[in-house]
This record gives C-alpha cells, sequence and structure tokens, in this order.
C-alpha cells in the first residue's frame, strides 16, 4: 500500500474511468482506498439547511467517491504511461555523514519518484 501516496499523479487501469489520470488527494489505509480528484465522480444529495449567516446550505452536489488501490497505476513522469513502483536503497552524504534512504522508482523509466 506504501506505493501510491498522497499527491501521486495516477491512471485508472480499470472500471468506468478508465484511461483517466488524476492526482492522489487522500489514502485510505484500512480499506486500501484512494480519493482521486476528478476520478469516480458521485452525486450526492445533502439535506437542504441554513448556516448561521442565513445561507441556505444543502441540494445536489458531485464528490469524488474511494477508489480501490488495486484499480489505479502510478505514472511515469517521463513517458506519461502508466508504471510499476520499485524501490531502491541509496546512500546520501550530508553533513559528513552517510545514511541509507529508501527510494521511491518508476520501473518503467528507472526515474525517480
Amino acid at each position: 500500500m506504501a506505493k501510491i501516496k498522497k499527491g501521486d499523479q495516477v491512471m485508472v487501469i480499470s472500471g468506468r474511468d478508465k484511461g483517466k489520470t488524476g492526482r492522489v488527494l487522500e489514502v485510505l489505509k484500512d480499506s486500501d482506498r484512494l480519493i482521486v480528484e476528478g476520478i469516480q465522480r458521485v452525486t450526492k444529495h445533502t439535506k437542504v439547511g441554513q448556516s448561521a449567516r442565513g445561507g441556505r446550505t444543502g441540494g445536489i452536489e458531485t464528490i469524488e467517491a474511494p477508489i480501490h488501490v488495486s484499480n489505479v497505476m502510478l505514472v511515469d513522469p517521463e513517458t506519461k504511461r502508466p508504471t510499476r513502483v520499485g524501490h531502491r536503497i541509496e546512500t546520501v552524504e550530508r553533513d559528513g555523514r552517510t545514511r541509507e534512504v529508501r527510494v521511491r522508482f518508476a520501473k518503467r523509466s528507472g526515474k525517480e519518484l
């Protein structure tokens, strides 16, 4: 589940929005689902009420519903096509000390994500 994170660009690979791309707004780890901008839009009916200033709230609005993580793939930043995600450990030198850092990369192009 750690392969896709908030802010990543993903492409839908199955379902009614197949082929569309969007940015991940939220990751729901407990249910293995994502909320993606502009994907899986549903209409929600909310009860009409009034706010403290007298403005009317409610009605019909369209929102993004969660989509399962298996139905999306990360978009390669170089080729703009769906790709698998890999992890590699790189050594980084900072302030005279070396550290090992785990880095995500696109398997299609090898570019760091």
